[in-house]
């Protein structure tokens, strides 16, 4: 989407700074490409002498509050303040603007949950949000501390980008050890009773990595296909670059899908054929059984005229006729094939 709009003048008022409200953590970007980390507590002048981070927590009113009152294009403002959980990259003049999503941040590492990240891209100034705390944001504060250098601010943004998939990435390295330990384990058949809900996990990460990805492959594509030579050079992202790299990655994420798939199913027929050798043991010995069961059927009625009552061995002739009918069976069983 391309439209007219006027160039990002103001940002706050820089003859009075005040405290941002609401801010997570704020850098100044410099003309050699180091990166200034700004103190939140302190107020942030918006001068011209560098371009800025602004990274908020929207649950915040108070951020929700500042941010509708900064001097972007309605439309970019309007997005940024919505709870929008679909992904999308919008470009006007002197403005890029979006959602797009991220894994959310648990304590020290990366979950499988998905939260997104809404973004308002200017030359000199990228204001992000974020309802949750999310991976790749905070990996990209961490590497700006460290010193990496980011030369514009469109830079900045696919740095982000960059570790959303480095964040993927570590977690399809980790899939892929853990479906080859579940296949090793399969083909020595050791595979545990919990292997197939480990499998289902893995299954499950997978879908929703992929589904993740696939959007933001077609984001990418798509501002590729578009017109955006109306927009600074500034604000020009390497689209095609991140598409390519977000296709080999889900490439990745498919191909572990579809391992953890046929290692479900191998393991379901595994199951199966032990279950089934289970019935047939079961089944021998129902049939085994049932010869002898008659015999002592027979000799428990209480009527008249019963053989070997009055037999001294009549018993052991019982026992006898109990064994044989067993046995009996058990040769029928051979002719015919069943049991070998």
């Amino acid at each position: 989407m391309l439209a007219e709009s006027k160039p990002l003048e103001r940002v706050g008022d820089a003859d009075s700074p005040a405290v941002v409200p609401g801010l997570v953590w704020a850098f100044r970007l410099h003309d050699d490409g180091t990166a200034e980390s700004l103190p939140v507590e302190a107020p942030i002048p918006f001068t011209h002498d560098g371009r800025l981070w602004l990274h908020f927590n929207l649950t915040d009113a108070r951020a929700r509050s500042w941010l509708a009152t900064i001097d972007i294009p309605a439309l970019a403002r309007d997005l940024l303040l919505s709870k929008d959980d679909f992904q999308q990259i919008h470009a006007i003049d002197h403005c890029l603007y979006g959602v797009f999503s991220d894994l959310i941040r648990d304590i020290g590492d990366a979950t499988d949950e998905t939260g997104f990240l809404r973004f308002a891209m200017t030359e000199r100034l990228l204001v992000s949000g974020r309802y949750q705390a999310l991976c790749a944001v905070d990996a990209t504060r961490r590497v700006l501390e460290g010193g990496h250098r980011v030369q514009s601010v469109a830079a900045l943004l696919e740095k982000i980008i960059d570790e959303v998939a480095d964040t993927m990435d570590r977690i399809v390295d980790r899939i892929g050890t853990e479906i080859d330990t579940i296949e090793e384990q399969t083909l020595a058949g050791d595979a545990k009773t919990e292997t197939r809900g480990d499998l289902g996990r893995l299954r499950r990460t997978c879908v929703r990595l992929h589904r993740q990805l696939a959007g933001l492959r077609v984001l990418f594509h798509r501002l590729e296909q578009k017109n955006v030579h109306d927009l600074t050079p500034a604000l020009h992202l390497h689209a095609g670059k991140l598409a390519q790299r977000l296709d080999g990655l889900d490439h990745d994420i498919v191909e572990l899908r579809e391992r953890s798939r046929l290692l479900e199913e191998e393991l379901r027929f595994r199951v199966e054929e032990r279950s089934n050798k289970h019935l047939f043991v079961l089944s021998i010995l129902t049939t085994l059984l049932l010869p002898p069961t008659l015999v002592t059927g027979i000799f428990g009625m209480n009527t008249k005229g019963l053989p070997l009552t009055d037999v001294e061995s009549g018993f052991l002739w019982a026992v006898a006729l109990m064994i044989g009918s067993s046995s009996l069976a058990y040769l029928i069983m051979r002719r015919m094939g069943i049991v070998r």
